[in-house]
């Protein structure tokens, strides 16, 4: 599989390099950040790239007792649409920090580094 002990080091350097690659890329995906709207704009969520809700503005006319469950939908939903939009942001970020540390390996997903 390797030709000798020093392709082996060297692998095993490239493997430290992308730990603290990957560990820098997810301190900085606090940074990125992306909102989405719902109900025409009258509740509007903002997550960050760790994958953490960081806003949440609700406008004033929803708070209405009665009203709890739309309420409630409509949050989930700016939540949700939130969390797709920043999904690429993360692929993208996490792909330009290990660039050239690692070859490019169609279908390697680095996305599971970050559970």
């Amino acid at each position: 599989m390797f030709g000798n002990m020093s392709d082996m080091m060297g692998l095993m350097g490239k493997m430290k390099d992308l730990q603290s690659k990957m560990k820098e890329a997810q301190d900085q995906l606090a940074t990125i950040v992306e909102s989405a709207e719902s109900g025409g704009g009258m509740v509007k969520a903002t997550v960050n790239g760790q994958k953490s809700l960081i806003g949440l503005d609700i406008d004033k006319d929803l708070i209405n007792p009665d009203d709890k469950e739309m309420l409630q939908d409509l949050i989930i939903a700016a939540v949700n649409k939130a969390f797709e939009r920043i999904e690429p942001k993360i692929k993208e970020h996490l792909q330009k920090a290990t660039d050239g540390v690692l070859p490019n390996i169609p279908g390697l997903d680095l996305g599971g580094f970050m559970k």
